[in-house]
C-alpha cells in the first residue's frame, strides 16, 4: 500500500521535532507551577521562561495570556471583553461567530476582502481573522486598526492561521493564536493583550484570567515550534503556483485567487462534482483533504465563507481545501495536482 498523503494541515498540523523535545524536558522536570516548594517554583521559572520565548518569537511586546488554545483565547476576548459591542466579519471562523450577533457581522467582498462600515462606534471590539482559514485570503489588519483606533474602537484578531507565518499585527489590541496550527502540542494556545484591562479578570490563573494548572510542558513545546526555522514556505508558494495553474487549465476555480492569499492555505472548486464526492475520491485515494474548516467540514452544510463572499449554494458546494505544511514535500503535491486532473476530467483510476 502506497503511503497517504496529508493535505489538510489548516485543520492540525504534525507536531515538530524541536516541540516533541521540548515537551520531553518539561514532562521529565513536572510539577505544579503555582506550588511553592522548590519543584513547583522550578516549574513556574520554566513557564514562565516559555512565556517570553513566546512574546519574543512573534515579535510581541505586550501581555502572554497562555490558554487551551485558540478557541478559548476567543472565548477570553469576546466573552468578558470590556466593549460596549462586538463585531466580525461574515466569513470569521466559527469559533468567531458564535459570540456574534448576526446582525452584527461585516460584508465581505467577493475576493475574501472584510468591509469596515463607514460609522463604527466608540469602545466597540472588532474581530477580523488575519488569513482566513478556508480561503487563505489575509486581511490588512494593521490598515484596519489605524482606523478602528481613529473611530474610538478596539481591533481583535484571530491569527490562529498566521501566527508563525506571517508578521502579528502591531496594531492589534487582542489576539488569539494556536500551538497546534505551526507545528507545537495540540491543547494549548495564547491570548496576547495590549492592556490587562480590557478584560474582567475572573480569578484562577493566568494573572487571574482563567483558571487550571498550567501546563508547563506544552508550553515549552509551543515556544519551540515557533522558535523553528519556516524556510519552506518559499518552497509552499511555487508549489501551490504550480498546482493551481494545472487546476485552472483542467477547468478548475481558484477561490478569491485574485485577493492576497497564504501560500499553504487554498480551495478549489471543480465544477460538476459535489465536494462530497470529491472528498470520497481523493480519500480512496490517499489523498487527506477537507471541505471547509475542520470544526465544520463534518457537517457538509455549505461554507458561511463562501456564502459571505457571494458563491451560490451549488458552486460552494463544489470546493475543496488544500493546506500545506513544514512536512509537505513536492511529489506529494505533484501526485496530488495528478489526482486532481484524473478526477476533474473523468479518468480518475484508484
Amino acid at each position: 500500500m502506497k503511503p497517504r498523503i496529508y493535505l489538510d494541515h489548516a485543520a492540525t498540523t504534525p507536531l515538530l521535532p524541536q516541540a516533541r523535545a521540548a515537551m520531553l524536558d518539561g514532562f521529565a522536570r513536572w510539577a505544579n507551577p503555582s506550588s511553592p516548594h522548590a519543584e513547583g517554583r522550578a516549574a513556574r521559572a520554566a513557564l514562565e521562561a516559555a512565556r517570553g520565548r513566546i512574546a519574543r518569537a512573534l515579535d510581541w511586546d505586550g501581555h502572554v495570556i497562555l490558554t487551551s488554545g485558540a478557541s478559548e483565547a476567543i472565548a477570553l476576548a469576546l466573552g468578558p471583553a470590556k466593549a460596549r459591542g462586538v463585531m466580525a466579519g461574515a466569513s470569521e471562523h466559527d469559533a468567531v461567530l458564535r459570540h456574534v450577533p448576526s446582525v452584527d457581522r461585516l460584508a465581505v467582498e467577493a475576493d475574501g476582502q472584510i468591509v469596515l462600515p463607514d460609522e463604527i462606534a466608540p469602545g466597540t471590539l472588532v474581530a477580523i481573522q488575519q488569513v482566513n482559514s478556508e480561503t487563505g485570503v489575509i486581511q490588512p489588519l494593521d490598515t484596519h486598526a489605524e482606523r478602528l483606533h481613529g473611530a474610538g474602537a478596539l481591533l481583535f484578531a484571530d491569527c490562529s492561521q498566521g501566527a508563525g507565518k506571517l508578521a502579528l499585527p502591531q496594531g492589534a489590541d487582542l489576539i488569539a493564536i494556536s500551538a497546534h496550527k505551526l507545528g507545537g502540542p495540540i491543547g494549548i494556545g495564547a491570548l496576547l493583550m495590549r492592556d490587562l484591562a480590557l478584560l474582567e479578570a475572573r480569578g484562577g490563573q493566568e494573572q487571574g484570567y482563567r483558571a487550571g494548572t498550567e501546563a508547563m510542558p506544552l508550553a515549552l513545546g509551543f515556544a519551540a515550534a515557533l522558535e523553528a526555522p519556516r524556510d519552506w514556505l518559499a518552497d509552499a508558494a511555487r508549489w501551490r503556483a504550480t498546482l493551481e495553474a494545472a487546476i485552472k487549465a483542467a477547468g478548475g476555480d481558484i477561490v478569491a485567487e485574485g485577493s492576497p492569499r497564504l501560500a499553504t492555505i487554498a480551495s478549489y472548486r471543480m465544477p460538476g462534482v459535489s465536494a462530497q464526492a470529491q472528498l470520497i475520491r481523493f480519500d480512496m485515494a490517499g489523498f487527506a483533504v477537507s471541505a471547509g474548516s475542520a470544526c465544520s467540514s463534518g457537517s457538509l452544510r455549505p461554507s458561511h465563507v463562501l456564502a459571505a463572499m457571494g458563491w451560490d449554494e451549488t458552486a460552494a458546494g463544489e470546493v475543496i481545501r488544500v493546506t500545506m505544511g513544514h512536512d509537505t514535500q513536492a511529489r506529494e503535491i505533484d501526485a496530488f495536482r495528478t489526482q486532481w486532473q484524473a478526477l476533474a476530467t473523468g479518468t480518475q483510476n484508484i
